[in-house]
């Protein structure tokens, strides 16, 4: 393919492939990436994600591997909470092909996380490691590539974009419900969802003032569980790609981790699949290119069910009141045994299922040792 240099300035030398090595996708296009720390060989599952402002270890896998911990006076902010950090330090991550030294990883608590996405999550590797390099980021080969940092010829057609850099990349993007707006977003590939926006932005820009009523929905991240609006947006624009009908979480946001009036919310990895990136941290850049699921159809469904995979089951959490969940008839603690005609136990496969808008779905759940089948009817938030 031809390649259009972008990166290219004077005196400094050209990028090098570093390696190359594969990834799994989770649900909402999720990045997890297989590595080792120290002299362990025991391979441990981390989530790439430019949402995180630094680098850390599940509390479970420092307890198992008997890491000494430092604790500290720095805290620490996510969706669902705050919390003061403890370290581990000077940690070596190897990836396939690549050795990366004097790590400090903070310490954090990801059970929420292995059980939404049924393996267990070891860590996230965020800004520290972003950082020291360039990374190429393929959805279409579930490969990533890791350069050194210096001048890089990008693949085209594509786009360059030149966000602001904190620790978290800002990108302007350009919003369509009952009126246009261009804000600030981060740019977070670790957020399984499209858009993610503050309710105080949604209120003060009036961008809600639709006729279309937002329904309760959850998702799960840093700290634990967090209750949202789900709605969607007319259209999005990041660069020069636009999407339309673009399912959209309005957060309350207590803690203020979007940092608004500063910024609006985040545009998340169900979004930014849709390219193959570079992260250009060096250079202060990302690139984007189109990739063979831009065109992919977004996820309208409704269902207020939400499941987890807890000791080899797949566990019914929460059940969102007036949700099609709830007309059902789950409970919290049921546990599903088969979906239609799937009895795989496979969290992966049956939140894909779970995805069906319009559909009728016949589950077969477990409650108080005793089988039941309800029938879930699938919403469209649409």
């Amino acid at each position: 393919m031809p390649l259009l240099s972008f990166s290219q300035h004077n005196n400094i030398e050209s990028a090098k492939k570093l390696t190359t090595f594969g990834f799994r996708q989770f649900f909402g296009g999720i990045v997890v990436i297989s590595g080792t720390i120290n002299n362990n060989t025991d391979s441990l599952n981390f989530i790439l994600d430019t949402g995180s402002s630094g680098i850390s270890l599940d509390s479970t896998t420092v307890e198992e591997y008997k890491f000494k911990k430092e604790i500290s006076d720095i805290s620490i902010v996510g969706i669902a909470g705050t919390r003061v950090l403890s370290f581990v330090k000077n940690v070596t991550l190897k990836l396939p092909g690549l050795t990366v030294t004097d790590l400090d990883f903070h310490i954090a608590n990801y059970e929420i996380l292995s059980e939404t996405y049924g393996v267990k999550i070891d860590g996230i590797i965020g800004y520290s490691f972003l950082r020291q390099y360039i990374v190429g980021i393929n959805y279409d080969s579930l490969k990533i590539e890791v350069y050194s940092p210096g001048a890089i010829k990008y693949p085209r057609p594509g786009s360059l974009l030149k966000p602001t850099f904190t620790r978290i990349p800002i990108v302007d993007a350009f919003t369509h419900e009952s009126r246009k707006i261009i804000s600030h977003y981060y740019f977070d590939i670790g957020a399984g969802l499209s858009l993610l926006m503050s309710e105080k932005f949604a209120k003060d820009s009036g961008y809600l003032r639709s006729k279309r009523k937002p329904v309760e929905s959850q998702v799960e991240g840093l700290g634990g569980k967090a209750r949202m609006q789900l709605t969607i947006s007319k259209q999005l624009k990041i660069g020069p790609y636009s999407f339309r009908n673009v399912p959209t979480y309005i957060f309350e946001d207590p803690n203020n981790v979007l940092s608004y009036p500063t910024l609006a919310g985040l545009i998340g990895n169900d979004i930014l699949r849709r390219f193959n990136v570079f992260l250009n941290y060096p250079m202060r850049e990302i690139y984007l290119q189109p990739n063979s699921h831009y065109g992919d159809v977004f996820d309208y469904s409704y269902s207020g069910l939400n499941i987890y995979f807890i000791d080899g089951k797949i566990v019914v959490g929460e059940v969102i009141e007036n949700s099609p969940a709830e007309e059902a008839g789950f409970k919290p603690g049921d546990t599903i045994f088969g979906i239609g005609s799937n009895f795989s136990n496979n969290i992966q496969k049956y939140k894909e299922m779970i995805q069906s808008a319009g559909q009728k779905l016949s589950v077969i759940v477990i409650r108080d040792e005793k089988a039941m089948l309800l029938v879930l009817k699938v919403r469209s938030i649409k």
